[in-house]
């Protein structure tokens, strides 16, 4: 691992399917910034979990979480996923570099499947505080086995009425 909680977060860009471009560290969350790395397109679980987080951005806002989305896939795919997934709200950014992919530790996979991309980065979510250090970090290599938003929520409430320090940082 080369980034550890507690630690300055690697920095991230990602283009926004508006055309604008999203960078870590120009928001000003009052808790959070929580980013959501997804497979992409050809992935039906990143649909049913865009889904669900989705549905719970009110819930995420009001604990002072600002939410992206963010894959590799190209703008064109990424504005198809948002589209065919009914995604309206969901902030969606793409065209994430393999490279940055891997300065925040994240698997990257190779296509083995029609529809897949030559190379995609599987799942990550990771939570950063305003002061650019990383909270809470979560990779997968596969599209299963990813944080329940539930549990993010509940996780989220106890860390700020507790004031608890982000952990596994040793």
């Amino acid at each position: 691992m080369t980034i550890k909680p507690r630690q300055p977060a690697p920095p991230l860009k990602a283009k926004l399917l508006d055309g604008s471009t999203w960078q870590l560290g120009d928001s000003r969350p009052a808790a959070f910034d929580m980013v959501v790395v997804y497979r992409g397109l050809h992935c039906p679980v990143c649909k049913t979990y865009l889904g669900d987080l989705e549905a719970k951005l009110p819930e995420f806002a009001k604990r002072g979480v600002d939410v992206i989305a963010i894959s590799a896939d190209t703008q064109e795919r990424a504005q198809r996923a948002k589209d065919e997934w009914g995604l309206k709200t969901l902030r969606v950014g793409c065209e994430l570099p393999i490279s940055g992919a891997r300065e925040w530790d994240l698997f990257v996979s190779t296509a083995i499947r029609d529809g897949e991309p030559p190379e995609f980065v599987e799942p990550g979510l990771f939570l950063i505080k305003p002061d650019g250090t990383l909270f809470y970090a979560s990779r997968g290599s596969a599209p299963w086995g990813r944080p329940p938003l539930d549990q993010m929520l509940r996780g989220i409430d106890i860390a700020t009425e507790r004031k608890m320090p982000a952990r596994g940082e040793a």
